[in-house]
C-alpha cells in the first residue's frame, strides 16, 4: 500500500499569510474552472453529521480567507437543528460566535446545481485560535494528531449503505422502495449484489459517479445490497483521515441531491423498514510507520502484537463507543438477529459475522474492517472512537479473546448495549474513551443525545394507540 503521509492539521500552528495565500490561489483556480458561479454554500458539520451553513454570493468567497462567523451553539444542536441549552453553549454562555475558517482543498461543485453553486467545508477555532474542541473534525484530529506523535499513521477507508425511497408511501403509510425508473415495477425481494437492480438505477447511480468525480470524492462504484432499494458506495483508501470523513458527508449530501433531481428520497437512515436489514458505515483501518510499513502485519503476513493490542483497545471500549456508532433510538434497531449486524465485540478473520473483521489479503492491506456503525452516524465520531479504542490498547495491557470461528451471531461474547439509553450510561461512565475525545466534548455530546432520547421518550405513537386505547 504506497501512501504519503499527510500533514495534520492545526491551524493554530499554521503562518496566517500562508493559509490566506493557498486559499486565495485555490479560489483563483476553482472559479477558472468554473467561471458561472454565481453562490457559495459554506458548510459546517454539527454532531449528528448534519451540514449547517449559509449560502453566500461568489464575490463574498476571496473575503472567507480571513474567516466568518458561526455561534458556538452550531455544535450543541439536536437532530432537529435545536439548540439544547443543557449542553452549555447556548444562552448560558449569550450564544458567543466563533470564527470559522475554510478547510483547504474542499472547494468544490455542489451537487444541488454545480454549474453555479459551489460549496467549501469551514471548520471552528476557539477564542485562542486553537481548534474548537467540541466540533467532530477537531475531536477526530485530536486523537489523530495523538497516534501521529507516535510515529504511526492509520489510513482509512470508509463504506456507506444507503436506500433510495419512493416520494409516496404505500397505502398504509408506511415508506416503500422505489419503481425502476420509466415503469410501474416495484422490487420487494431481497437481491444481494443484483446486476439487474444496477441497470434499474444506473441513471441514478451514473449520476452519482460523474458528480463524485466532479467533486474529487475517490467513490469506487457502487453494488447492490441485500434489500430492495438498498445499494453500497465505497470510497478508496487514505492516509488523510479528516479528509476521509470529509468525503463521507460529502458523498452523503451528494446522493440525497442526486436522488431528489431524480424525484426520489435517499436515506443514510440506520433502519428504515421493519423487515429489511439496515445500513451500516463499514470502516476499514491499517496503521503505518513513518516508512509505510504496514504495523498490523508481521514479515509473513501473520497478525503483529500491534495489532492484538489495538484490537483489545477497540473492543473494551467499543461499549461505550456505541453511544457515537448509534446516534439516535432508530439506529439501535439494526441490532437484531437475522440483520447481519454484530451484536457483542468480537474479531475474527474472514469472518463477516464479527464486529472486528481481519479481511483476506496481501500483507500491505492487513487491516481491520470495523463493521460496527450505522449510516447514519458521525463519520468524524465513528473513527475517532475507532482510533481512541487503538490508543487505549497501546497504552494498556487489555486481554484479547479468542478469534471468532463461525457463526459471530451465535457466541457468547462481550456484549455491548443495544439501546440508547443503555449506551449513553456507557458513554457517561468510561472515562477511558473521553480523555481521549476531550472532556467538553463528551458533556456537550451526551447532553444533546439525552434531550434527543427525551424527546423520542415523551411521544405517544400510534402503535401505542393501536394497542392500548381500548385494550388498556
Amino acid at each position: 500500500m504506497q501512501t504519503n503521509i499527510a500533514a495534520v492539521e492545526n491551524f493554530a500552528q499554521h503562518n496566517e499569510e500562508r493559509r490566506s495565500s493557498a486559499f486565495q490561489r485555490e479560489v483563483a483556480h476553482y472559479l477558472e474552472r468554473h467561471p458561472s458561479t454565481q453562490y457559495i454554500d459554506i458548510l459546517l458539520t454539527d454532531l449528528n453529521g448534519s451540514f449547517r451553513g449559509k449560502r453566500i454570493p461568489v464575490s463574498g468567497l476571496k473575503k472567507l480567507e480571513k474567516g466568518c462567523y458561526f455561534p458556538a451553539s452550531v455544535f450543541a444542536m439536536d437532530i432537529l437543528g435545536n439548540v439544547v441549552e443543557e449542553a452549555g453553549l447556548g444562552q448560558e454562555l449569550g450564544e458567543p460566535d466563533r470564527v470559522c475558517m475554510p478547510v483547504l482543498g474542499s472547494l468544490t461543485p455542489s451537487a444541488a446545481d454545480p454549474d453555479n453553486i459551489g460549496q467549501v467545508l469551514l471548520t471552528m477555532l476557539d477564542e485562542d485560535g486553537t481548534p474548537f474542541d467540541v466540533e467532530p473534525r477537531n475531536v477526530l484530529n485530536r486523537v489523530w494528531q495523538a497516534l501521529r506523535q507516535r510515529g504511526m499513521f492509520p489510513v482509512v477507508a470508509v463504506e456507506l449503505e444507503f436506500y433510495l425511497i419512493d416520494r409516496q408511501r404505500d397505502s398504509e403509510g408506511y415508506l416503500q422502495p422505489p419503481c425502476a425508473p420509466g415503469t410501474q415495477e416495484r422490487n420487494m425481494q431481497s437481491q444481494v449484489y443484483s446486476l439487474d437492480n444496477l441497470n434499474h438505477f444506473a441513471e441514478v447511480l451514473n449520476d452519482i459517479d460523474s458528480l463524485a468525480q466532479m467533486q474529487g470524492l475517490p467513490a469506487d462504484g457502487a453494488v447492490a445490497e441485500a434489500s430492495p432499494g438498498q445499494f453500497e458506495v465505497n470510497l478508496k483508501h487514505t492516509d488523510n483521515v479528516l479528509l476521509a470523513c470529509d468525503h463521507a458527508l460529502g458523498l452523503k449530501r451528494l446522493v440525497r441531491m442526486v436522488a431528489e433531481n431524480h424525484h426520489l428520497h435517499a436515506t443514510f437512515m440506520a433502519k428504515p423498514y421493519e423487515e429489511y436489514a439496515g445500513s451500516g458505515m463499514h470502516v476499514h483501518i491499517s496503521m503505518l510507520d513513518g516508512n509505510g510499513n504496514n504495523l498490523f502485519a508481521q514479515a509473513d503476513g501473520e497478525d503483529s502484537a500491534l495489532l492484538h493490542r489495538a484490537l483489545a483497545g477497540m473492543i473494551t471500549l467499543m461499549p461505550a463507543s456505541m453511544a457515537l456508532l448509534a446516534p439516535n433510538v432508530n439506529a439501535f434497531r439494526r441490532f437484531q438477529p437475522g440483520m447481519y449486524v454484530p451484536t457483542q465485540a468480537s474479531w475474527g478473520h474472514n469472518n463477516r459475522t464479527v464486529a472486528l473483521r481481519i479481511p483476506c489479503g496481501e500483507q500491505e492491506n492487513h487491516r481491520v474492517e470495523y463493521r460496527v456503525a450505522g449510516a447514519d452516524a458521525n463519520p468524524y465520531l465513528v473513527v475517532a472512537a475507532i482510533l481512541s479504542g487503538i490508543l487505549y490498547g497501546l497504552d494498556n495491557e487489555l486481554p484479547l479473546p479468542e478469534p471468532v470461528t463461525g457463526n459471530g451471531l451465535e457466541q457468547e461474547g462481550l456484549p455491548f448495549p443495544i439501546r440508547q439509553s443503555d449506551a449513553l450510561y456507557e458513554f457517561e461512565h468510561q472515562h477511558e474513551l473521553t480523555q481521549y475525545l476531550g472532556e467538553r466534548f463528551a458533556h456537550v455530546y451526551h447532553a444533546c443525545k439525552m434531550d434527543e432520547l427525551m424527546q423520542f421518550e415523551r411521544l405517544v405513537t400510534e402503535t401505542e394507540i393501536d394497542w392500548m386505547l381500548k385494550n388498556a
